[in-house]
């Protein structure tokens, strides 16, 4: 009996865990983006009802990779923020890039044609509540 009381316990903490998947996967790093390189697309946030936002989003090609700079970016808080690379002004038809964390680039995969893809988003993806959405035309 002794035994079960310790290895009850010991079985949920390993198997309670959940992996993330794919809509909740933080993006890869990269590598600083240069002053000197100009975006390929940019666009301002705007927000959507109640919310607070400033700063752009701007697409570079950055050692052979695109990325999703968020520069002078600020929002305000929310749950489960994702940033997303969308088609449409609603999360409908996106590419999820990861968690809106302090590090403000992310990577956009390989595979993405960037320039079918017309906006960057901010969404709550707990409450599907979308918080701001950048329009980018090209530079």
């Amino acid at each position: 009996m002794k035994k079960f009381v310790f290895i009850l316990p010991l079985f949920l903490i390993l198997f309670s865990c959940e992996v993330e998947g794919d809509l909740t996967h933080n993006p890869e790093l990269s590598v600083p983006i240069p002053e000197s390189t100009p975006p390929i697309f940019i666009g301002n946030f705007t927000p959507t009802s109640v919310i607070t936002v400033t700063g752009s989003a701007k697409i570079y090609l950055n050692a052979d990779k695109n990325e999703v700079l968020l520069k002078n970016f600020s929002i305000s808080n929310g749950p489960d923020l994702k940033v997303y690379l969308s088609k449409t002004a609603t999360p409908s038809d996106f590419v999820n890039l990861g968690n809106l964390t302090s590090i403000r680039v992310y990577v956009i995969p390989s595979q993405v044609d960037v320039s079918a893809y017309k906006y960057v988003l901010i969404h709550c993806q707990q409450y599907n509540h979308l918080f701001a959405i950048a329009q980018l035309s090209k530079n």
